[in-house]
């Protein structure tokens, strides 16, 4: 998801920092960020051990202190306070997973050091109407086919194998789209 969130952003001419982790650097590389924060990998693991940098001051050095407009975060519970430290002045924190664990509730209080803006968005609000639904397909066809937007399909499970598709995902060995094919 967050692949397309940073080529979906590029295509609107955004600046974009990214996270990765060492295993999937390339793919992370791939995805056009403008900078790339890449963690060490989890034990045992491809993805990031968001423990071996800190990635909000990390943010903070790459924007010269000014932090980010907006961040995208989908992991969740690992990584929602350095999203948090990552933005700038009036920054909107964007938390829609939680490949980590759910965000715990906090205090509004957070927000005010920055005057912070927070929201968990869900795809139905954003596709109420037909014509909501039909605007941001069109979007997302018309950026795959000025080729602004690329998907990757990294595996394809037959359906009986819905249970090692989903131990796939979740041991983090993803490094694109994962199928399964009816």
């Amino acid at each position: 998801t967050c692949q397309w969130a940073a080529q979906m952003a590029k295509a609107q001419g955004y600046k974009v920092i990214g996270t990765v982790s060492k295993a999937k650097e390339a793919v992370g590389k791939a995805t056009g960020c403008d900078e790339l924060i890449v963690y060490d990998n989890a034990p045992n693991a491809t993805y990031e051990d968001y423990t071996s940098v800190d990635g909000g001051a990390k943010v903070q050095e790459i924007t010269g202190g000014q932090g980010c407009k907006a961040v995208i975060d989908g992991i969740g519970l690992a990584t929602w306070e350095m999203s948090l430290a990552a933005l700038a002045t009036r920054g909107i924190f964007v938390s829609f997973g939680n490949a980590s664990g759910a965000v715990p509730a906090f205090p509004p209080l957070k927000l005010i050091a920055k005057s912070g803006y927070l929201t968990r968005p869900k795809l139905l609000d954003y596709t109420q109407t037909e014509e909501e639904k039909n605007s941001r397909a069109n979007d997302i066809f018309t950026w795959i086919s000025e080729g602004k937007l690329k998907v990757t399909v990294d595996k394809c499970f037959p359906l009986d194998e819905v249970v090692q598709g989903h131990e796939y995902l979740e041991a983090g060995k993803s490094t694109g789209k994962v199928l399964y094919k009816i």
